[in-house]
């Protein structure tokens, strides 16, 4: 559920690698400059679930921006079936700089502070690393249970990074230890948190796997992570 303040949504796109990259933008209703986050899908693309948390981060004040990492397939489509069928064609270093090149978007956005977060789940989580390496410009990264980054990519990191993990998800846990030790070694500003319980997909209230406590608890500390990080 969104906080009841009026809400300004629309379809943009911005300039990537491949092109022209849409998205959906959604931030409050009134024209005060804010700090954006940058909120990447699953694996499924740009679904109605993604839009609705991109609302919920312009409900706590934020401009959200949902990139569409299919357009260069021609968009995200409603069958969700065919639109994972559609992730595993993406080439994968073009589709890093489209989502990279998201960041510089909200930069320089007319609305924006100049500050920019990112926040991703599932693939999106592991594409939420890939900018944090990417994008120095990127002030904080909030992946969920995303496959981390190369740990000779991980010193690149100028964000600081909050990190979210299912206790059995033990696929994607099994790269926690590579992880944080390059996050030592290179001297990031990180937490990782690991939720009891949870299973990988906890935060889509939309799918079986979704676990309430975890969720909201892993939202509360997102949200307070972007104020602290994005809005000083």
């Amino acid at each position: 559920m969104t906080k009841a303040i009026d809400l300004h949504t629309e379809d943009v796109a911005y300039p990537g690698e491949t092109g022209s990259i849409r998205a959906y933008l959604a931030r409050p209703a009134d024209e005060t400059k804010r700090p954006c986050v940058i909120v990447i899908h699953e694996n499924r693309g740009l679904q109605p679930h993604i839009k609705d948390v991109a609302r919920r981060v312009a409900s706590e004040g934020f401009v959200a921006l949902a990139p569409d990492a299919l357009s260069p397939l021609g968009g995200t489509p409603e069958d969700e079936d065919e639109a994972r069928s559609l992730i595993g064609q993406l080439d994968g270093e073009e589709t890093v700089r489209n989502m990279a090149a998201a960041v510089e978007y909200l930069k320089t956005h007319p609305l924006s502070t100049g500050k920019v977060g990112c926040t991703g789940f599932c693939w999106g989580g592991g594409m939420t690393n890939q900018v944090a390496v990417r994008s120095p410009d990127l002030s904080a990264a909030a992946p969920y249970y995303g496959r981390q980054p190369e740990p000779a990519d991980v010193p690149q990191i100028k964000a600081a990074m909050l990190i979210h993990y299912a206790e059995l998800d033990e696929r994607i846990n099994a790269g926690i230890p590579a992880f944080r030790e390059a996050l030592e070694e290179a001297g990031i500003e990180y937490e990782i948190h690991v939720y009891e319980g949870a299973q990988h997909a906890f935060n889509n209230d939309t799918s079986p796997r979704y676990h309430p406590q975890a969720a909201k608890l892993a939202w509360e500390r997102t949200i307070a992570f972007f104020r602290k990080k994005l809005e000083t």
